[in-house]
Parts: C-alpha cells; sequence; structure tokens
C-alpha cells in the first residue's frame, strides 16, 4: 500500500477522487493514496483512524488526550486560553485509578517521576487526634500502583512534552463551533477558525464548548469557598504525611508535592464572590487557622501572601449526555465536581485515556463518541454526587452533628476504606 500525505490540503474529510491506478481519499488535514486493491472495509478503518482531533484547553484533561492520541497515531491541536502555561500556586493528587490510565498510555513512570509519592493519609482534628487514616504506602505496594502528589504545572510540563509543545496554539481560546455532519469548525478567539474531524471541550468549567453543546446553565454553588497555596517544606511537617483537618465549617488539607514543596488548602462556609483585600488573605487564614495543629500554622505562615489563591468552588449537576455528532466533552466540562474525593483531574484522566482508544478504534466518529460516553459517564456522575455528599458532611458546623460525623467515621475500619481504594483502582485497569 502506497500511502502520501500533504497537510496543506484544506480538511475536507471523506472526499473520494479516481485516479489512473488508486483511489485519493482526503481525510483530516492530510491526503492520502490507498491502493485499490483493499477492500472497502480496510479503506474505511484507514481513513476514520487517521482522523484530527481538535481539543479546547490545554489543561490536564486535554494535554493527556493529546499525549493518548499522539501515541495511538492520531494528530491532534490543542488550543488553550492562556499566552503560557503558567506555575500557578496549586497541587493535585493523581490517585492511583488515574495511574492506571496513565499506565496505559506510558506516562505512569514519568508522572510518578516528577513528583512525590505519599506514606500515609489520614483526616484529623483541629487538635490532630485521627479520625480516620488509610494507609497509602501498603496499598500502593500492594496493588503496583502508585499514588504521585505533584505541582499541577510540573504536571503539565510532563504532559506537554509527550503531546508535542508544537501541538499548542497559547493565546487561543475556542469559543464556539459549527458542526456539518462531515467536519467541525471551531472558531478561535482571535476571529481565525479551524476544521477538524473532531472537537473535544476540555475547557473546563465554564466551558464555551459545553455552551455550545448543551446550553448555558447557572453553576452549582457548594457553599464554601477555598484558598490555596504552595510553601517551602517546614520542619513540623511529615514528610509523606498526607492530611485533611475538619474543623466547624472548614478545612485546611497538606500534601507534600516533593521538590521541596507542599501544596496546601483551605475551605471555609461563605457566601459566593467573596475577596481578599490585597494582602489579607494570609491575616485571614491565620487567624481561622492559627490555633490548629502543625505543620498548619506553620505553613501559612511560609506562604507569601501573593501566592495565595481563593476560589469558590461550584460543581455541576450530573448531565445524561455530553456528546452530540462530532463534539464531545472532557473532565470539567463534562462532569465537574467538587474537590472533596480528590478525583477532578482524575476522572479527566480517565476520560482522555478512555477517548483516546475509542477513536483510534476504527469506528465512525459519532459511534466513537456515544462508546467513550457510554464508558465514562456513569462512572464520573457517581464520582460528582459522591464528591458533593461528602463536601456537605466535612463542612457541618454544628458541634453535635460534627461530633456524630467523626464517630461514625471512626467506627469504619481502614480495612473498609482500603477496599474502596482497591475496587476504584481496579476498575480504571
Amino acid at each position: 500500500m502506497q500511502r502520501k500525505y500533504a497537510a496543506s490540503v484544506p480538511p475536507v474529510r471523506g472526499s473520494i477522487e479516481d485516479s489512473c491506478c488508486a483511489r485519493k481519499i482526503r481525510f483530516g488535514a492530510r491526503d492520502g493514496w490507498l491502493d485499490a486493491s483493499l477492500g472497502v472495509q480496510q479503506r474505511l478503518v484507514i481513513l476514520e483512524t487517521s482522523r484530527h482531533v481538535l481539543i479546547a484547553g490545554a489543561g490536564i484533561g486535554g494535554l493527556t488526550l493529546a499525549c493518548a492520541l499522539r501515541r495511538a497515531g492520531l494528530t491532534a491541536t490543542v488550543f488553550e486560553r492562556a499566552d503560557a502555561l503558567r506555575w500557578v500556586g496549586a497541587g493535585i493528587t493523581v490517585q492511583m485509578n488515574a495511574a492506571v490510565a496513565l499506565r496505559r498510555i506510558g506516562l505512569c513512570d514519568a508522572v510518578a517521576a516528577a513528583g512525590a509519592s505519599p506514606t500515609d493519609s489520614a483526616i484529623l482534628q483541629p487538635s490532630g487526634a485521627t479520625i480516620t487514616r488509610l494507609p497509602v504506602q501498603q496499598m500502593q505496594q500492594e496493588l503496583g500502583t502508585p499514588m504521585v502528589c505533584i505541582h499541577r504545572a510540573r504536571l503539565q510540563s510532563v504532559l506537554l512534552e509527550h503531546a508535542g509543545p508544537e501541538h499548542v496554539r497559547l493565546g487561543r481560546a475556542v469559543t464556539g463551533f459549527k458542526d456539518d455532519g462531515h467536519q467541525v469548525t471551531a472558531t478561535l478567539s482571535d476571529g481565525s477558525s479551524v476544521t477538524g474531524d473532531v472537537l473535544v471541550g476540555a475547557d473546563g468549567l465554564r466551558s464555551a464548548v459545553r455552551s455550545g453543546l448543551l446550553g448555558d446553565a447557572p453553576l452549582r454553588y457548594s457553599g464554601y469557598t477555598s484558598w490555596r497555596g504552595i510553601s517551602p517544606e517546614v520542619p513540623s511537617a511529615r514528610p509523606g504525611h498526607v492530611s485533611e483537618t475538619w474543623g466547624p465549617g472548614a478545612r485546611f488539607g497538606v500534601v507534600p508535592i516533593g521538590s521541596g514543596q507542599v501544596y496546601w488548602y483551605a475551605t471555609l462556609n461563605a457566601p459566593p464572590g467573596g475577596q481578599d483585600t490585597p494582602g489579607a488573605a494570609r491575616t485571614r487564614l491565620r487567624e481561622i487557622f492559627g490555633g490548629w495543629h502543625a505543620p498548619i500554622p506553620d505553613l501559612l505562615a511560609a506562604t507569601p501572601d501573593d501566592a495565595i489563591v481563593r476560589t469558590d468552588i461550584h460543581d455541576r449537576p450530573p448531565v445524561n449526555r455530553w456528546s452530540r455528532g462530532r463534539v464531545t466533552l472532557l473532565g470539567d466540562a463534562a462532569h465537574p465536581m467538587t474537590p472533596n474525593l480528590g478525583q477532578g483531574g482524575c476522572q479527566a484522566i480517565e476520560d482522555a485515556v478512555v477517548l483516546s482508544e475509542c477513536l483510534a478504534s476504527g469506528a465512525p466518529v459519532e459511534a466513537a463518541l456515544a462508546t467513550y460516553e457510554q464508558r465514562r459517564r456513569e462512572r464520573a456522575n457517581q464520582m460528582v454526587s459522591r464528591s458533593w455528599r461528602l463536601g456537605q458532611l466535612a463542612q457541618l458546623e454544628s458541634p453535635t452533628a460534627r461530633f456524630m460525623r467523626d464517630a461514625l467515621f471512626r467506627l469504619v475500619p481502614s480495612s473498609l476504606a482500603a477496599r474502596g481504594v482497591r475496587d476504584l483502582v481496579r476498575s480504571a485497569a
């Protein structure tokens, strides 16, 4: 079989022209010369698996998809609103289920090398007393899969390297699209447009692709706001120990992420839309959390005020469909969730790997997207609902309700919690 490609040809997918000894099939952004002796099914598989994918958003999900597609032999271009991928003050835990997905595309080891694997995880009271604990190191050894705590920007750098920086267009957001049934054309924020075979909205909580696909709908406010920061390691922080502390209507999380850094986050019940005056965030946080157990006060003291980011916590109620025609959604654009299970980015990674497998299967685009949605919808939507419920429990203010909650959590044997993690990891395999 002889094939030649010309990237300069405009993408008009599926047109067939007779040639003296072969048929010329134009697909995606490339022309292919296919030997006429090939059967119809062989020609269709080549046509379908040579599709070009447009990805809106260069976050964790969008870049993971670009990596997975590249590994599968498909081409993709990523369009990102930001003009640079900056080191924002936030970390992420790549849970073991997401590490399983990354292993399927050959990236687990690279991500693990860039972060830190915890040895222990616990929910604590402000005094430091344990509510519940999970033997993370033991579970990683048992399942043969790492849990990786990592700076978000460091994770993005790993993904960008494997996706190919030349395939990422910064400073250009997808603002709309038109699907004519044969190809999809995305409109960009600079006024230009680009055409491909598939459009994937991985553009986050306020996704423009979702708006065009499902219409505008208000976000669901959780009832609490959050602050995030990156601190240098402090002597009072236990190496490898991940914790979340539950107080009255407030929480504080501590996550060592390697490279001499600790990611921390805090939540507080509050009306939406609140803001801190310049230079006041750290002072306010020290007033709220300064009397809590170590290393919380030390981490706040070591974090510059201008490195603290405040964000209200929102999600959206689960939906039954997030694909139509040649357009689909991924990650927060499809199923935004509160961060209480630590699964937002992890579910985006799972989405990306499954979607790449479906698009590389040779099935028609619409069928591939339907399969992707069928494989992912129930699992992701369950995470949205479970995370929302856990957040309502964790943010309780009433002393009586908090006492009963903590007592119930203490009654749950660690073996039962570990079984839930095992099931989550094994179902991702």
